[in-house]
C-alpha cells in the first residue's frame, strides 16, 4: 500500500526545517553520487513517533537524510528498489517533499514496472542478479514502463514498500529539489 499524506508536518516545524536546508555534503557510492544532509536526532525521533501513529505500529528508522537534486547534481534516473540498508532490510521508504515545487512540469516520485520482472524484483533471484539488473537497467528507459508519478507538493509525505521500483521524476531539475528520505522497519 502507498500512503500519501499532505501537510504531514506542522507548518511551523516545516518552515523551521526549510530555513536550515543548505550546505549539503556530497556522498559517493559505487556508480552514483548523492548530496545529503543529516537530520537532527530529535527530528528523527519525532518522525518515528508520527509514523508509528500512521502505521498503527511502532516504527524504527534504519537510515534517513535530507537529499538535494538540481541541475548538474544528482541527475541520473537511478531506477531501483531498496534492499539492504545499513545491514537491514527496511519494510518501507518515505519521501517528504521539502522544497517549493519550482518545476513548470509534472515532477515527483515515479513508480516503475520492469518489463521482465514487474513491479518488484523476484525474491527467488540472487542479490548478484539484482545488482547486475540495477547496473544494466537503472538508466535504460526502454526496460521500464512508467506506472505512475506521485506529484511533488511541499510538505507531502509518501510512503511505499521498499521493494517497489521507483525514482525521482524527472531525472534532472533546473532548480533545487529537496526531500527528506527515510527507510524504516515496522515492529
Amino acid at each position: 500500500m502507498i500512503y500519501i499524506k499532505d501537510d504531514f508536518l506542522d507548518k511551523e516545524l516545516f518552515d523551521l526545517l526549510n530555513k536550515d536546508l543548505n550546505n549539503f555534503s556530497k556522498v559517493d557510492t559505487p556508480g552514483k553520487s548523492f548530496w545529503v544532509k543529516e537530520p537532527d536526532i530529535e527530528f528523527v525521533k519525532y518522525m518515528e513517533a508520527k509514523l508509528s501513529i500512521l502505521e498503527n505500529k511502532k516504527v524504527e528508522n534504519i537510515l534517513c537524510f535530507f537529499r538535494e537534486a538540481k541541475k548538474n547534481q544528482d541527475n541520473t534516473w537511478g531506477i531501483h528498489s531498496d534492499s539492504i540498508i545499513s545491514n537491514q532490510q527496511p519494510d518501507r521508504a518515505l519521501v517528504l517533499y521539502m522544497s517549493d515545487n519550482k518545476n513548470d512540469s509534472l515532477n515527483g516520485t515515479a513508480l516503475w514496472e520492469h518489463k521482465e520482472y514487474g513491479d518488484t524484483f523476484p525474491k527467488n533471484k540472487s542479490q548478484e542478479e539484482f545488482n547486475i539488473m540495477l547496473k544494466e537497467d537503472a538508466e535504460d528507459l526502454t526496460k521500464w514502463n512508467l506506472k505512475t508519478i506521485i506529484g511533488h507538493k511541499p510538505n507531502r509525505l509518501i510512503s511505499y514498500p521498499c521493494e517497489y521500483f521507483h525514482s525521482k521524476y524527472p531525472n534532472e531539475f533546473k532548480e533545487s529539489r529537496v526531500v527528506f528520505v527515510m527507510f524504516y522497519k515496522i515492529k
